[in-house]
Formats: C-alpha cells, structure tokens, sequence
C-alpha cells in the first residue's frame, strides 16, 4: 500500500485540543485516510480513523498533539502505511494568521516557527494551536518537509480601502492593525472553480464566495483577486456564526467593561463563544436550529432571522462593489447542505437577476451544480469546498520549488 501513497500529501489541521488529518494525492485528489482526534489534553480523548473503507475510534489518553500524530501514524501503519517511510511530499499544515509576513505558502524552517509565534498575538485562539501541529510533525516525521499554508494569505492583497480601519494611523500600524481576512484557502479554492463551470475566462469573472459553516465569511472576488471580505484583523468581523457575533458596535465592547466590569478575556469569551446562533437561542448547530423553529421556538426563530438579515447585508454590499456579478456561489457545511437558507439569502431578487430554481435547489447532492433557474442573469451555485486538498497542492509546489536551490524540504 505504501506504493500507492508515494508523492500524497498528510495535511495537518492543529486546534487548540484537536488535531484534523487527512492523507491526500494532490494530483488524483484522492483521499487515502483521514481522521481526527479530539479532546487532547484530557483523560478522555479520542481518535476516529478511515482508511481503506473501514473506520474505528477508540477513547485513549492524549496529553498532547505530539502522543495524537504518533498513535495517528500508529494507525496508519497498522493499516499498512508506514508515513515515515511512504514516500510523502509533504506535511501542509493549516495556520490561520499569516499578519503581515506570510502571504505565499511558506516551506517551514526555525525562523518561520519563531515569526509565526512572534504574530501569535494577532491570533491568539488559533496560531499557538496550529504551532502544536507543526512542531509535533517536525518530531516525528523529519525527513519530510512541512509547509504552512495561511488562511489569511489570499486576501493579502485587497485594495487599501477594505483592508484599512478608520483609526490612527501611527497606532494601527505600530500594532499592525488592518483587516486581514479569514477562509482565504476556501475562497481562493471555490473562487478557482466557478470559471470553467461558467464557461468564461477567469479574468472576466466577478463573483460573491459565501463560505458558510460555523465560522462564515463571505468575500467579493473581480478577476481572481479578492477586493473585499467580510471577516477582519480576527474571524470574529463581519457575518452572524455559530458562535461569534460578526459586526458588533464597538461601543458595546466598552460598555461591557465599563457597565457590566468584564475584563477583556470574558468579553473575548462571550463573543467568540458564546454569541452568534448560540447566543441568541443557545444552539450553534444549524440542524437543531432548524429543527426547532418548525416547532414553533422564537428563540431560534430569531437567531435565524438575524443569520439571514446579516448574510444579505454583506450580498448586497458586494454587488455594489462589483458592480456585475456572474456568480454567487454557497459552500461550506451549511451552504452546501442548508436549501432553507440559500433560498432565504437570495430571496426577492428576481429584478437583481438572481433567481434561485426550487427544485434545484431542494436537490441533495456532494458536486459542484447550479441552482438557479436559466434565465437567472447571475448564476448561483454550489460549490463543495476542499481545503485539504487546497493546502496539499500548494505543500507541493512550494517544496517543488525549493528542491533546485536546496536539494532537500528543510
């Protein structure tokens, strides 16, 4: 079996007390395993492998991200690949914020570990987590070059005028304040796929990429290069998510100091995990969200009303700014499986020329399709995102570019 993995790609998703994986060929996209393990840290914690069309979890002891990759490549070779020696291309590694220094996928070195802790206070809920991952690799699989693939890279480059807060500006650059957009892996992979489903050359297209899932982000996207995103200096600007409020006054912020004598870790706390869907009827999973308002529940009733007044805020603001849309294209758990609220989102725009086909619509299925009617004049869309293979593909081409000056991934 280790033959048939030689050239894949193990992409590493490190979070605070879980560890996704999935061993991908970036050419093929075939998935040959993937799993997770979750609750590191605790007594309790547990792993859930696939591979091979069988799948087992079991409940161990993970102290730490590096005791989660071994019993992961434990399990591995019991399923007959040894990772250490199959041949890999390389380990891609998701890392959330990039800041300033990192907007290319970036082959992983002593001074890239020591920048990315240096810009660990930009995101201090994801890249110490994401430090674990890569470390844990660099241990246990070191002849094999890691790379780090930044969730913020793709929008680097927005025009000066999203990318700027209206505060002083010797104080936003010392402390390097900006909107630096989140998703970006996503929108960049969904955004690449629209073109040929059009038909048109992708310099011609303008499109509206809704990612939506318990983090959500929507970005507006002229000719392959994104001009504005939802999402800011952290995940928590821009749309109402399962957890986190998206858009809020400032002042609010304040208040709660001032009135309420929250201290800034509480206020982090409530807005970034106890806001949004839950916040508001106390359930983050669009599911049970659902589920409940066919009960007749106000609460959720509510959440959903707010989810959806906000999502179309951020559609019509783009369209604006594209000026003409081709596309509008749902991804990500809730928009690839939620038809309640890509009809909601979109409803009442038959004279922007958006309208959505009930029947196309209410279809279940896991490729990319379109769901309006024909004669729509802006086709929306359905577009499955692939992050793993997104961070694969880029894994192998910073380490194919780097092996005619090195001669090695390190």
């Amino acid at each position: 079996m280790s033959e048939s993995v030689d050239g894949a790609v193990l992409v590493l998703n490190a979070g605070s007390s879980s560890l996704k994986y999935q061993l991908v060929h970036p050419e093929s996209a075939e998935v040959i395993a993937d799993g997770v393990a979750e609750r590191i840290g605790d007594h309790d914690g547990s792993i859930t492998h696939s591979q091979g069309g069988d799948e087992s979890t079991e409940t161990l002891e993970l102290p730490d991200h590096t005791a989660a990759i071994r019993r992961m490549m434990e399990l591995f070779t019991s399923g007959g690949i040894d990772l250490a020696h199959a041949g890999l291309s390389a380990v891609g590694h998701r890392v959330v914020h990039g800041g300033r220094t990192f907007y290319w996928p970036t082959l992983i070195d002593d001074h890239v570990i020591s920048e990315i802790k240096r810009i660990s206070s930009l995101a201090p809920l994801h890249n110490p987590a994401n430090l674990t991952g890569i470390e844990a690799a660099r241990e246990l699989l070191p002849r094999v070059p890691s790379v780090a693939v930044f969730d913020t890279a793709f929008f680097h480059g927005l025009p000066d005028a999203a990318a700027t807060y209206a505060i002083d500006r010797g104080v936003a650059k010392l402390h390097a304040i900006r909107r630096y957009g989140f998703h970006g892996t996503s929108h960049q992979y969904v955004s690449e796929q629209v073109p040929p489903i059009l038909g048109q050359d992708p310099a011609t297209v303008n499109q509206i990429v809704l990612h939506l899932g318990n983090g959500a982000s929507a970005s507006a996207i002229s000719g392959g290069e994104p001009i504005d995103t939802s999402m800011g200096m952290t995940p928590l600007e821009g749309l109402v998510m399962g957890t986190r409020s998206g858009d809020i006054d400032p002042g609010v912020v304040l208040h709660l100091h001032r009135v309420a004598k929250l201290g800034a870790e509480q206020i982090d706390t409530l807005l970034n995990k106890n806001s949004g869907l839950k916040g508001l009827c106390g359930d983050n999973d669009f599911r049970s969200v659902t589920e409940r308002i066919g009960r007749g529940d106000t609460s959720a009733r509510l959440a959903y009303d707010v989810y959806i007044h906000r999502l179309r805020r951020y559609i019509g603001a783009y369209m604006i700014d594209l000026g003409r849309v081709d596309a509008i294209t749902f991804t990500a758990g809730v928009g690839e499986n939620a038809a309640g609220v890509r009809a909601d989102a979109l409803a009442g725009l038959e004279n922007y020329g958006i309208a959505i086909d009930p029947e196309r619509n209410a279809v279940h299925r896991k490729d990319a399709r379109q769901i309006s009617t024909d004669d729509s004049t802006v086709r929306v869309l359905v577009v499955p995102t692939n992050e793993e293979l997104a961070i694969a593909r880029q894994a192998v081409e910073v380490v194919a570019r780097s092996e005619p000056e090195s001669g090695s991934g390190t």
